[in-house]
């Protein structure tokens, strides 16, 4: 049975509560915004919330309209001209290209809007502040949640609605000994192991080893085939492909399980950096790898 992984925040309220000034300003946000940010249980159904109608407008009816516009808009000028009912009308052969694009253009736009209005509304907007402060006074997230800044899944590109930056926030002898005393709660924070180290370089690594071995069967194939209908031997000597595609099939093989076995290791890191974060502790950055993880 595959093990169900707790998605952890990217900020704790335990967190929250170790600064004096960094709580009073959370609060602050929270009533601006109508949501206790300090409350696990309300953040955490916010995300899920969001992240589920993100998703949702991502592959609703209007992403399936672009995509059959847009394919109608492209293929019309090529099939029109076959047809012997608008073959001979110039108007009917290519004029709807027109219109089906623009139709194509119009679902895709409105996808956008809708999405970017659903990352921006008031309580997400919010959250993202928190993590902003959190991080001016020193207590930053262990990790943002792509989608929450709205990037690529792999966390590349411009962010669509990034976390805020604030003036850095010096720390009070006050603030020290209060973290003295919440240090004898907190979880100690795991030294990052070698192998998941390895995972992070052999992480993105791979995928392509089936696709290789497909096309050199069928470039043996091909060969063998040519030399019988062609009565040319020399295409016999493109079989010695299919031994090849069965070596990189293995090897395909070996860095995958490599790749589970490290992965193991990986989560089960990330867990542990996640659940001593959760009770107050300075926790590393993570890396696109690792957040990929717990994003998942």
């Amino acid at each position: 049975m595959t093990k169900t992984r707790t998605q952890p925040l990217p900020l704790n309220g335990s967190t929250l509560a170790n600064d004096a000034r960094l709580l009073e300003k959370v609060h602050a946000t929270g009533v601006r915004h109508g949501i206790d940010y300090t409350d696990d249980a309300v953040v955490t159904e916010l995300l899920t919330e969001r992240r589920r109608t993100l998703e949702r407008i991502q592959r609703g009816p209007l992403v399936w309209w672009f995509a059959l516009t847009l394919t109608a808009a492209v293929l019309w000028p090529i099939v029109a001209p076959d047809i012997p009912e608008l073959a001979d009308n110039p108007v009917l052969s290519y004029a709807p290209a027109g219109p089906l694009l623009l139709i194509a253009v119009a679902c895709l736009a409105l996808v956008r809007v809708r999405w970017k209005r659903a990352l921006t509304q008031d309580a997400l907007a919010g959250y993202r502040e928190v993590l902003g402060l959190a991080r001016a006074h020193g207590r930053g997230p262990t990790h943002v949640p792509a989608w929450l800044e709205g990037r690529r899944p792999d966390g590349s590109g411009k962010a669509t609605a990034p976390v805020p930056t604030y003036p850095r926030v010096e720390p009070q002898p006050g603030d020290a000994a209060h973290q003295s005393d919440a240090s004898t709660t907190t979880l100690p924070v795991p030294p990052k192991p070698e192998a998941v180290t390895a995972y992070e370089r052999i992480a993105e690594e791979g995928g392509w080893h089936d696709e290789a071995g497909c096309l050199l069967v069928a470039a043996g194939a091909g060969g063998a085939i040519w030399a019988v209908t062609s009565d040319a031997p020399v295409g016999y000597a493109a079989l010695v492909l299919v031994p090849a595609a069965v070596a990189v099939w293995l090897a395909g093989s070996r860095q995958g399980a490599e790749k589970r076995r490290l992965r193991a290791e990986a989560e089960a890191y990330v867990d542990a950096v996640a659940a001593a974060q959760a009770t107050g502790a300075q926790t590393p950055d993570l890396s696109p790898a690792l957040r990929a993880l717990l994003d998942q």
